[in-house]
């Protein structure tokens, strides 16, 4: 099964000793800021088994993070094909979510990066989205030093939140292998 690794991380497929780090990291409050919830222990189990087995199916997905000798579970990295609600579907998209223990290191940016070189250079992909809540100040800061451009005309409202919910409008980023180099 395919895996990634850069300087500092192992991008690979999920393991049942991830569940437990993943369901407590899905029930942080400040990561799941600009998530509609938290997730319990059994709708992050769920997740976690939906994301593995779309690695197991098609090689990549959102991978589980480690840093070798230092911590076996960190979060999430990868690329997904968007859910086909999205107002810009089809197309593929490039996440994250490490627990608040990793933030600012530059983690999300460095599995990010090696995520977009695999879906260019393996998968021939011509260019990869990431969406956020327009306030997620963090993660914008992330697409900006992944080189991802936004246009403003491409904002738009979460399909499945309500108009009002604080976290409904989103902006989206795009990048091309071009725009990496």
């Amino acid at each position: 099964m395919r895996q990634l690794r850069t300087q500092r991380l192992l991008l690979r497929p999920w393991r049942a000793e991830d569940r437990e780090p993943f369901a407590a990291m899905n029930a942080d409050p400040t990561v799941m800021e600009y998530f509609p919830a938290t997730l319990s222990r059994d709708k992050s189990d769920a997740l976690a088994e939906r994301i593995d087995s779309d690695i197991q199916r098609l090689g990549y997905g959102f991978w589980a993070a480690e840093i070798p000798g230092e911590a076996a579970f960190i979060g999430f990295v990868g690329i997904v094909a968007a859910n086909s609600d999205m107002p810009f579907a089809p197309a593929i998209e490039i996440g994250w979510r490490l627990a608040k223990e990793h933030w600012g290191r530059g983690f999300a940016s460095e599995g990010a990066r090696a995520a977009a070189d695999f879906g260019f250079e393996e998968l021939g992909l011509e260019q990869i989205v990431a969406l956020t809540a327009a306030g997620n100040a963090r993660s914008r800061r992330v697409m900006d030093r992944l080189g991802m451009r936004r246009d403003p005309a491409e904002d738009f409202l979460y399909p499945t939140l309500a108009v009002d919910d604080p976290i409904a409008p989103h902006v989206l980023y795009r990048v091309t292998a071009q725009m990496l180099r």
